[in-house]
Formats: C-alpha cells, sequence, structure tokens
C-alpha cells in the first residue's frame, strides 16, 4: 500500500488484493500529524491527492462526486436545514457544499486533526472559501465527545469520517449514533459514508443494524466515487416527520456535476445480494 517512487504511482489496497491506483508526478507533502500519517501528491490526470494513513481521501478532479452526494440529498429532503454538525472532513469540501445552502445559518464543523485542515487550505483549497464564511464555525477536536456534551441541536448532521475501520470504529457504532439522535431536532437527518459496497459489506450491515435500533428509519444507497473502490455506500439516519425518498428539486443548487435532484430515487439501487443481506431479519 502507499507511493512507488519506481511506478511513480499511489496505490490502496482495500481487501482481497483489490487496489485504486494513480498515476502521480511527484509528491507534494508529507507529514506524520499528531494522528496520523499525511501524504499529498500531484496526479498525471486528477488534480491533487490527499491521503491519510495510506488511504485515498479524495482527488481534486471529481471530489464532487463524493461532497455533493454526501451533502445535497439531506439537505434537500429536510424542509428547512438551519443547523447543521459535520464531523471530520477536514479538507473543506463537505462544508463548501452545506454552506451553498440559503438555509443555512449555522454550520459547525468538527474535526480532530488540525493538520489537516491547514495543509488543506494551503495546498488543495477545495473549500472555496468556506472555512472564511461567517456561517462556519471550526472546532478542533473529538466529534464523538463533542456529540456527548455538545447542549446545541441541530436539524442535519453529516458524519464525513475515514472508512468504518480502525480508529473511526467509534463513528459507527450505536453508543455514537445515540448521542446524534438526541443531538438532532424534532426532525432531523443524519448521514454517513459506510464504505464500499463490496469490500466493506460486514461492516455496512453492522452499521446498518446499529442505526436500525437508533433511528426512527435508516436508508441506505450507493454511488460511485471517483478515487475509491465504488460504489460507495452511505447510510441515513431518520428522526421524525421526514422522508427520505423526496427532495425538494426547486432548492438545489446551481450547478451539481454528480448528484441529479431529479434523478434522486436513481441513489436507492443496491446490488441484490447485498440488499437482501441488508433486509434480512
Amino acid at each position: 500500500m502507499g507511493y512507488s517512487e519506481e511506478e511513480r504511482a499511489f496505490i490502496e489496497w482495500y481487501p482481497r488484493g483489490y487496489g485504486v491506483g494513480f498515476k502521480v508526478k511527484e509528491r507534494l507533502f508529507e507529514t506524520q500529524t499528531k494522528y496520523q500519517r499525511l501524504e499529498l501528491y500531484q496526479t498525471e490526470g486528477f488534480g491533487k491527492l490527499l491521503v491519510l494513513d495510506g488511504t485515498v481521501q479524495l482527488v481534486e478532479i471529481g471530489e464532487e462526486s463524493y461532497h455533493e452526494v454526501l451533502v445535497h440529498p439531506v439537505m434537500l429532503a429536510h424542509p428547512n436545514p438551519r443547523r447543521v454538525l459535520i464531523i471530520g472532513g477536514g479538507d473543506g469540501g463537505t462544508l463548501r457544499e452545506v454552506l451553498r445552502h440559503e438555509s443555512v445559518e449555522k454550520a459547525t464543523m468538527v474535526e480532530i486533526d488540525e493538520m489537516v485542515v491547514e495543509v488543506s487550505r494551503i495546498y488543495l483549497g477545495i473549500d472555496r472559501g468556506a472555512f472564511d464564511d461567517p456561517r462556519a464555525e471550526l472546532i478542533i477536536g473529538d466529534g464523538v465527545e463533542y456529540l456527548k456534551e455538545t447542549e446545541e441541536s441541530f436539524d442535519v448532521i453529516i458524519v464525513d469520517s475515514t472508512d468504518p475501520v480502525g480508529p473511526a470504529k467509534l463513528l459507527f457504532s450505536e453508543e455514537f449514533y445515540r448521542s446524534a439522535y438526541e443531538r438532532l431536532n424534532e426532525k432531523g437527518l443524519y448521514i454517513t459514508q459506510a464504505g464500499s459496497v463490496y469490500l466493506f459489506t460486514n461492516e455496512l450491515i453492522d452499521a446498518y443494524k446499529a442505526m436500525k435500533k437508533v433511528f426512527d428509519r435508516v436508508y441506505y444507497f450507493s454511488f460511485p466515487v471517483i478515487g475509491y473502490a465504488s460504489p460507495w455506500s452511505f447510510l441515513v439516519g431518520v428522526k421524525g416527520d421526514v422522508d427520505f425518498r423526496k427532495v425538494d428539486v426547486s432548492r438545489a443548487p446551481e450547478k451539481l456535476y454528480y448528484y441529479d435532484p431529479e434523478r434522486h430515487e436513481t441513489l436507492f439501487q443496491m446490488p441484490r445480494y447485498v440488499r437482501e443481506l441488508l433486509e434480512k431479519e
């Protein structure tokens, strides 16, 4: 796993020998932060590549295929998302997309690794000024602890974390989901990425079952994300009277490249065997 100077390539290896790779022109930056190894590369065809602990976080050209799908379905399904919490997302892409919604009065982002934010702002700039938006609040801290301790409530909670394995497993626990549910308003939506449909199937099923114990309703969907072992899965938890299968197309931001609100129903495609495993009692 990782960068090969000889091959001039970066490859992320998934379970069962499946890999996702990029041809690389040069390594732009590398450091060991307090929490993880951070690398930044210039690829041949996809702009800059951000890597944390050997796993691809995003490529500059195509990152919207993740951030648009993580943000806009829940924002458009909620009738009036005014207060939004983002856990993770240090690169600023999720914050950027959230702030494209005029209804948002405050977007709080809790990122544990300050270095990810700093490097992303200096080298990537995909936040496109979002960190400087007066509606944005950046908190450097542990999202799990923040949810336990805060007295604020939110209309939408978005978890933009690393894969549902290793240290990030806490973000996919029943205890964490209960903390999130309690901090949602009467009508609230929670979304998290949940890993590769084919390669993290067991983790997806475990997270889905844990969420079903907490939320009023739980939805799953998938989308092809550039740089990941697609299709990539997402889980949505509902609190109160919100129908995630319907979105308000009239509130959609202009110039979406990947998520199509007018074809929202296409998100719910899932390979049959995975759907049957998810729905198995």
